[in-house]
């Protein structure tokens, strides 16, 4: 396998990264709220980093929501890339592809998924009826992709008659929403193996995006650690502060090299289930110790809710709730290993 990025990739990354830093501030974050910051996500669609998925793959699709995640920028990115553009590109019919993909990239359309599966949503000759209590970003998206009981995926349009969004906080201000269903239209995206490859993609684009925000909190502690002191020198020259660091640091590219291999891999079309359960895995346990740890090494500083620190705290605890915790992925790659052995 291959981790260098193509040039393609290495300039929709870099460019990623001005637009975030200058726009994802601290002050523009705490002025958006729990909402999503409207002008970084036109900026965002101008500059073709939506469009772009579709040409960058995956992989230049987790390098960008690295970026993301250093800034926590409040804008639904990761949703609408791996339950929009991607699913559809590679799912959908060629009238889907042209209808869809073209809003999708402009950022007319908004998309997000009610994933993965937990039987909430049934489907009666493509109507739908079910409800999923929290959906990331539903408050700003146009389209949900939904999975019923048998796994297919459908479309829905979240102004149809019988959809039903309502505002729910999270942990992380992601603009989420409570989704109910009642003999909804639905609009059939891909046939058998598309739900399963749309959770794997989804499951390793937010590893990579806990990897961005794991990060920007260590990036926070090394530089609050290096400047704050304590008894004539810095904090950062504590033997307790450089090991609790390291262990953060470490834990934050087991995150990234087993995202960049899962999505390297579905690039490719190989096999790739095992693998991303194994980046969400990692994101999960290992994204909340990173978090936590750069919370702590900021000592009293990190406990004010208002210091940026805090809201990678945040997104990193929501970030482990949406993937599933640890037990529930190791549970779930076991018994994949298991069955592989046994078949």
């Amino acid at each position: 396998m291959d981790f260098h990025p193509t040039e393609e990739q290495a300039a929709a990354a870099g460019l990623a990264a001005r637009i975030f830093s200058d726009l994802a501030t601290h002050e523009r974050l705490a002025a958006t709220g729990t909402g999503s910051d409207t002008e970084l996500w036109k900026a965002l669609t101008v500059a073709g980093l939506t469009a772009a998925v579709e040409e960058i793959g995956l992989v230049g699709l987790v390098l960008l929501l690295e970026e993301q995640g250093r800034t926590t920028a409040q804008v639904p990115y990761a949703a609408t890339c791996v339950y929009g553009i991607l699913p559809v590109a590679a799912h959908g019919s060629p009238e889907q592809r042209a209808r869809l993909l073209p809003a999708l990239g402009s950022g007319e359309a908004v998309a997000t998924g009610a994933f993965p599966a937990r039987g909430r949503i049934t489907a009666e000759r493509g109507r739908l009826t079910g409800t999923v209590p929290a959906v990331p970003w539903l408050r700003d998206a146009t389209h949900v992709l939904v999975p019923d009981t048998g796994r297919a995926l459908w479309l829905v349009r979240t102004d149809a008659p019988g959809v039903r969004t309502s505002p729910v906080e999270t942990t992380a201000p992601w603009s989420a929403g409570r989704l109910a269903l009642s003999g909804a239209d639905g609009e059939r995206i891909g046939s058998d193996g598309a739900y399963e490859h749309t959770l794997a993609a989804a499951r390793t684009a937010f590893a990579g995006l806990q990897a961005g925000v794991c990060a920007g909190s260590l990036a926070r502690a090394v530089e609050y650690t290096s400047t704050r002191e304590q008894f004539g020198r810095p904090l950062s020259t504590n033997q307790g502060v450089m090991l609790r660091a390291a262990d953060a640091h470490m834990d934050t590219e087991a995150i990234r090299v087993t995202t960049y291999e899962a999505a390297w891999r579905i690039d490719q079309g190989l096999p790739a289930h095992e693998h991303a359960l194994t980046a969400a895995w990692w994101a999960s346990e290992a994204g909340k110790r990173v978090v936590h740890a750069g919370q702590h090494l900021h000592g009293g500083m990190g406990a004010d809710l208002d210091h940026p620190v805090h809201r990678h705290f945040l997104w990193g605890r929501q970030l482990d709730a949406y993937l599933g915790c640890g037990s529930e992925l190791l549970a779930e790659l076991g018994a994949s290993i298991a069955e592989g052995e046994q078949a």
